[in-house]
């Protein structure tokens, strides 16, 4: 009985010599060529059957001899050829190199012909590969989404999922995308940040970090505020590396990102409708049960809607040590923002009540910022100081202040101290620590 060929077996051309030469894209000079072999190789092993006394190895490399026999390639050429069928069988298709280089933090798919990655913060175009059709970049969404029991098609044109490595994969069809199928994948390195790092480029000064940690060690609430890519998570994650290693700490995402090594941690993730619509949990469902699980400390990695609430009601009611992070523009938009998700839950209360609420709960607020360089740094530290006319009082501690742009595009600034002691430095010597002396003389 014949069988159609599909995307859906692994395959493995095993007598194609793969070599790191082979595998470069430069080893095949023509890449009109090269894009016309690759297409004509795809859609013959779609078309056609696999017959019944073949094995798929020999139905896979007889297509590909079938095609290339007629041109005169080099060896090199044609091992390029059966590696680059080789990752559209057995890995990804033209994202196969691109998931496992470690410098590419982001993979975005607008089109066939149309991939960018994000590159030491810099976003650039891919020239070097495409899809074929919308319907190539489809399979390659499914073969990714599939291992996780989860299914993306016509009925469901929409699909966000953690892969193993712990990246991001985020995918859209027509017709919710009107541009074709769209995927973006944010990849997570192994070797996450710590403050050192932070120190060796310039993320904040040797003061701010003491600071910071002073906070974290003072039990204070902290929420760190940024643009998309900003750095927040990443900033989340130093931040919470100050947790004493004896606290129960509650982790709580939509995508685990957070990788704290602290040895008493429960981390939470959510989890959306199963294909019968059903089985949601949400962000704010979990921080409501994490309240039952006695958490010395409650790390949410980002606010967006109702949950907000929730946050808030833990950091008033004795979870003190409590971080999140949110998207907004700057300090100030972070607690417009608060009050909006507050809002959205329906309580009939006066503003004013929920400004004196957000007081109470947050203390320090720190905006991190992505700057045109590609470099992000940590653009402010304020405190909540109290409420005037109805208003929260925000005191600026620390900040950056860009001064220019160097002809090769480097942004370039300096870090300012106010000549402001905080009032939360009155809480941190609560606690017994007694080395911001020299920061707050």
């Amino acid at each position: 009985m014949n069988k159609k060929f599909t995307d859906e077996f692994d395959v493995t051309i095993d007598d194609a010599v793969l070599t790191e030469e082979s595998n470069d894209y430069d080893a095949f000079p023509d890449k009109v060529l090269l894009e016309k072999l690759r297409n004509e190789i795809i859609q013959s092993l779609i078309d056609n059957n696999i017959q019944s006394n073949e094995t798929m190895d020999d139905f896979v490399k007889l297509q590909i001899d079938k095609i290339i026999e007629g041109y005169d390639l080099s060896s090199n050429e044609r091992n390029y050829v059966y590696n680059l069928i080789d990752n559209e069988l057995s890995g990804y298709g033209p994202l196969t190199e691109l998931l496992k280089d470690k410098d590419i933090t982001e993979i975005m798919v607008n089109g066939k012909d149309e991939i960018y990655i994000e590159l030491d913060g810099h976003l650039r175009r891919d020239t070097s590969i495409s899809f074929v059709n919308d319907d190539h970049i489809v399979r390659v969404i499914q073969r990714l989404v599939q291992p996780l029991g989860r299914t993306i098609d016509v009925a469901h044109p929409m699909v966000d999922a953690r892969l193993a490595d712990g990246s991001r994969l985020n995918a859209v069809l027509p017709p919710l995308s009107l541009n074709g199928p769209v995927l973006t994948i944010r990849k997570f390195k192994k070797e996450l940040a710590n403050i050192e790092d932070f120190l060796r480029t310039g993320t904040l000064t040797p003061y701010m970090a003491r600071f910071l940690e002073a906070c974290v060690h003072a039990k204070l609430n902290i929420i760190v505020v940024g643009g998309t890519g900003s750095g927040k998570t990443t900033l989340l994650n130093v931040l919470s590396s100050f947790c004493y290693p004896d606290e129960r700490i509650i982790t709580i995402e939509d995508a685990a990102e957070l990788k704290l090594k602290q040895e008493h941690v429960i981390s939470l993730e959510t989890r959306t409708n199963n294909y019968e619509g059903a089985g949601m949990v949400t962000v704010r469902d979990l921080v409501i049960n994490s309240l039952r699980m006695r958490p010395d400390r409650i790390i949410v990695g980002e606010v967006r809607g109702k949950e907000a609430f929730d946050m808030l009601q833990a950091m008033n009611t004795g979870h003190d040590g409590s971080m999140t992070t949110m998207h907004a523009n700057g300090p100030e938009d972070a607690l417009n923002r608060l009050e909006t998700m507050v809002l959205m839950n329906g309580v009939e209360i006066p503003v004013t009540a929920i400004r004196e609420y957000i007081e109470n709960a947050l203390d320090i607020v720190v905006q991190v910022k992505r700057f045109s360089d590609g470099r992000r740094r940590v653009t402010s530290i304020n405190e909540i100081t109290g409420m005037k006319n109805g208003e929260i009082i925000q005191k600026e501690i620390f900040k950056f202040n860009q001064t220019g742009v160097l002809p090769n595009g480097e942004v370039i600034g300096e870090f300012l101290m106010h000549k402001y002691v905080p009032k939360v430095y009155e809480k941190i010597k609560a606690r017994g620590i007694n080395d911001l002396e020299d920061i707050f003389k």
